[in-house]
């Protein structure tokens, strides 16, 4: 494991090494037994999107880990100007241990790790996010106890949300359903992978989608750089929302999750919220330690 690009790169075992670390890690941090494994390492962060949980996840992570962490805006970079993304990822290589990255094409993220001379960080792309979905993981492991053999049913846009979470989930030996509008769906050769390496359907009928499913999961409707599409966006997934509807065809003890930021009323009701917010917030926790663990185990080695 050289980069985090994507988690198609990863295997079952690379996947169940980070969940275990983070595991350590978590109760580690939560005994106050400091875990100083990257004493002097720097992390760049480089950010062309804006960011909450990305931003100050990994900068505590890399403090916990004995490290500090760099916040380089695009607007702050030459690369903002228009500096070769291969000249920018030999620049920094020179300077730091590892690099996240967060923006919007897969392919400046795929070129920063083929130029450059450290890991690089996919933090989230238009195309993926495998950070948030390492933390979605480990999050069904410790509500459910084991991740196999659950259903994971995903409401909305079939975006890099939906790609990352289908191949996590196959590749762990869940069921994956997807539940969008025709025009919208998931990327196609993924979706061709999932079909042939494990139980996996995109559908139109959300009911269908959620039936006996025991992880439900959504996000935002328009997503980063697509406000200008909200109300085309708000018209067109009219109902692709978890409600006490879809809730009442999930299996009884489904638990429900959601990347956060979250529209409430829209693509998931306040009450569905409220009454799994502490799955939701464990999950939102669970992005720190999943991504010292990432940390780890790229610099470490």
């Amino acid at each position: 494991m050289k980069h985090l690009l994507k988690l198609m790169d990863l295997s079952k075992k690379d996947i169940v090494e980070i969940l275990n670390l983070a595991d350590q890690l978590k109760y580690e941090k939560r005994n106050g037994i400091e875990h100083h494994l990257l004493k002097g390492k720097t992390l760049g962060m480089i950010f062309q999107k804006s960011s909450t949980r990305t931003r100050v996840s990994f900068e505590v992570g890399m403090y916990d880990l004995g490290g500090s962490a760099l916040f380089l805006s695009s607007n702050d970079l030459q690369i903002g100007r228009g500096e070769p993304v291969e000249d920018t990822a030999r620049v920094l290589s020179r300077y730091l241990d590892a690099i996240m990255i967060r923006t919007f094409e897969q392919a400046e993220v795929e070129a920063l790790a083929e130029y450059g001379s450290i890991p690089i960080i996919n933090g989230l792309t238009d195309y993926a996010h495998p950070c948030q979905v390492l933390a979605d993981l480990l999050t069904i492991r410790e509500h459910k106890g084991q991740i196999e053999g659950n259903k994971l049913c995903f409401v909305g846009d079939g975006n890099n949300m939906a790609n990352s979470l289908i191949v996590g989930g196959i590749k762990m030996g869940m069921k994956v359903s997807i539940a969008c509008p025709d025009d919208y769906k998931p990327d196609a050769e993924i979706m061709k992978w999932a079909s042939e390496n494990g139980e996996f359907e995109c559908t139109s009928d959300i009911l269908a989608a959620a039936k006996d499913a025991t992880v439900l999961y959504t996000d935002v409707w328009a997503s980063m750089g697509q406000e200008g599409e909200k109300a085309k966006r708000e018209k067109d997934f009219a109902g692709y929302q978890i409600n006490d509807e879809v809730m009442a065809v999930a299996a009884k003890d489904a638990m429900v999750l959601h990347c956060l930021p979250a529209h409430r009323e829209e693509e998931i009701t306040a009450k569905v919220f409220e009454e799994h917010a502490d799955e939701i917030f464990d999950e939102a926790e669970n992005r720190l330690h999943a991504q010292k663990a990432v940390l780890v185990k790229l610099i470490n080695g």
